[in-house]
């Protein structure tokens, strides 16, 4: 395949005004450098052969008719094809966007409409899907396959890429702008249709400047590509961050099996949802277990050593000599080995986000050597808002504004952002950007926060999601929700109701890899959720975590009652948005006569 040679782009991607030319950039200075592999480097490509297949795949993509504004779909696992596709249709000036995996025909009609895509690009797997979807979408002209051999009416990746050899890729990516719309992301819908969140290439650009000034990655640095690139942290963390600085990705296409890269990639930033780290956490606590003595004692008290000394750290409090030194001792017989076997010991940074995290959790990976981070960002601001500086972390918050980013906080709590990296505004929706973003430039995040006397916001709530029980009392879902999934990895998810009730309840549902290890460890019989649901020592179990969880709440916060969910919550079902947000109307909706059954009697419990 020959294609026109560009002009190399000369400078720093970090310093380009758009993506499509930072992309140019890191090819001239990386042309050799591994850009995409897969585990184990079977299948590796550098960023010169990168670049080689994004304009066969762009000019190809020409000739189908995509131009500059045009909006393309792609619907496909972390895989290197992802980069090459989305790289083609910025390289046009188009706009690509993702969809989420789970989503049903009716909810890809939905976002395909909203966008008026004129082309998707998707694999095997989601074929049947997206034809199930095709007849309703009027301005749908193509849909190309990236594996095997295409369905009739459909075309295949090798195909569109060898159908325009003279393409000239230099005149086009040189053609878009800064204000360009990059990519669209769809928010998780869970009070309403998924709005079509505008970011321009400037936005994306200054959020990758800013993140330069916070962390010092090597040349080179390795990342994993593993949360769904229809969200925001993953084409930001995992996408464009590589773009523009040259870094080597590994994408994971099954994300429950993330953890199992780590060893191969031994990544220097890692980012992950706190479920992530609450998981890995009760692996290492399981391990530790299983130790024999007197080993397994030490083990733990060298764990609680390092906790203390972490407190202590935050609360700028002393440290004793002798802790000092047993924490050492620690870190030389027993951390820097768990950090080796988990593959995070050449981290550089190490952030967690998109959620509230447990500060149990934080200060565990604190005390063996991980300083995990939290941060907050939203769709509406490129993910990028608030982050902790890896030297000083203040745990319980998501950090101090990100360079460039202004705070405030409005009459009634919610925090207000003000920033280049704020959205162009919502796709078609004109009243709802003007509600969100104010004539001012302000953005109304919806969170609830406060900002402490060094600028470190703690995110308190959704503004929406408070609840307000019968006394008037304000409370926070979440908060609570964190110490009850805190208590006991059993516990996967967990829903507290009790707006306008005398006291709170809760559903539960069973950790799906979780429980079925833990019951047969102790002989319980079954192994499907549903089955577990209804024996005794689990139901037993989730309870003793309910009333240890509830022992860290106020009186008025804690959780009376429980109702343990049979079966399993999934991405993108009625209980949950495709980024495992809690769609908390359809929850009560759908569980009500549940709910009902645990305010029974209810006088009885005040």
């Amino acid at each position: 395949m020959e294609c026109s040679t560009a002009t190399p782009a000369a400078g720093r991607g970090v310093d380009a005004p758009t993506i499509a030319e930072a992309f140019r950039r890191t090819v001239a200075a990386h042309r050799d450098s591994v850009a995409v592999r897969t585990l184990g480097g079977a299948q590796q490509w550098t960023w010169g052969e990168l670049q080689e297949r994004v304009d066969a795949f762009a000019g190809g993509l020409a000739k189908l008719g995509l131009r500059h504004g045009d909006t393309m779909a792609i619907m496909l696992l972390n895989q290197p094809e992802f980069y090459v596709v989305d790289l083609a249709a910025t390289t046009l000036g188009a706009t690509p966007f993702s969809l989420y995996q789970s989503y049903a025909p009716n909810q890809i009609v939905y976002v395909m409409a909203d966008a008026g895509a004129r082309v998707i690009v998707t694999e095997q797997a989601f074929v049947e899907v997206v034809l199930a979807a095709r007849p309703f979408l009027r301005d749908l002209e193509h849909v190309i396959v990236v594996d095997g051999e295409a369905p009739a009416g459909c075309l295949d990746l090798a195909d569109v890429r060898g159908m325009n050899p003279s393409f000239d890729a230099e005149a086009h990516w040189r053609s878009v702008s800064p204000d360009d719309v990059l990519t669209l992301i769809y928010t998780s819908g869970t009070t309403g249709p998924p709005k079509g969140v505008q970011l321009t290439h400037r936005n994306l650009v200054a959020a990758v400047r800013a993140t330069e000034t916070l962390i010092e990655l090597p040349d080179g640095a390795r990342v994993i590509s593993w949360l769904p690139a229809a969200h925001i942290a993953e084409r930001a963390a995992h996408y464009y961050l590589p773009v523009v600085f040259g870094l080597c990705v590994t994408p994971c296409p099954d994300p429950r099996q993330v953890l199992t890269y780590l060893p191969d990639v031994r990544p220097n930033w890692f980012f992950a949802v706190p479920r992530i780290w609450e998981k890995l956490k009760a692996g290492l606590e399981a391990m530790i277990a299983q130790q024999p003595e007197p080993q397994r004692a030490q083990s733990l008290a060298a764990i609680a050593a390092a906790i203390w000394k972490v407190r202590l750290e935050q609360y700028d409090e002393p440290v004793p000599g002798d802790l000092s030194l047993a924490v050492a001792k620690a870190e030389e017989e027993l951390f820097c080995k768990l950090r080796a076997q988990l593959g995070l010991d050449q981290l550089t940074a190490v952030h967690v986000g998109a959620a509230p995290t447990p500060r149990g959790v934080i200060e565990f990976f604190h005390a063996i050597g991980i300083p995990l981070a939290e941060l907050w960002g939203m769709s509406e601001t490129c993910g990028w808002g608030t982050v902790n500086p890896p030297q000083r972390i203040k745990i319980g918050t998501v950090g101090p504004p990100a360079p460039g980013v202004e705070l405030r906080l409005a009459p009634d709590g919610e925090l207000l952002m003000r920033s280049e990296v704020v959205m162009l505004g919502y796709r078609n929706q004109p009243e709802a950007t003007a509600e969100a973003v104010d004539a001012d430039g302000w953005l109304h995040t919806g969170d609830i926060a406060d900002i402490d006397e060094d600028g470190y916001v703690t995110i308190i709530e959704r503004k929406k999601e408070i609840i307000i029980n019968a006394a008037g009392k304000n409370m926070s879902p979440s908060y609570i929700e964190s110490a009850l999934k805190a208590a006991s990895p059993l516990i996967g998810h967990a829903v507290v109701i009790g707006d306008g009730r005398t006291y709170n309840t809760a559903l539960i549902v069973l950790d799906a890899d979780v429980a079925p290890l833990w019951a047969a460890e102790r002989g319980v019989p079954g192994s499907r959720l549903d089955e577990l649901a209804k024996q005794e020592p689990v139901r037993s179990a989730v309870q003793e975590a309910v009333d240890r969880a509830n022992t860290r709440l106020a009186r008025v916060e804690q959780v009376k009652r429980i109702h343990i969910v049979p079966g399993n919550w999934r991405p993108g079902g009625d209980e949950l948005t495709p980024t495992m947000k809690l769609r908390r109307k359809p929850i009560a909706a759908k569980y009500a006569m549940e709910i009902e059954m645990l305010y029974i009697d209810d006088d009885e419990i005040i």
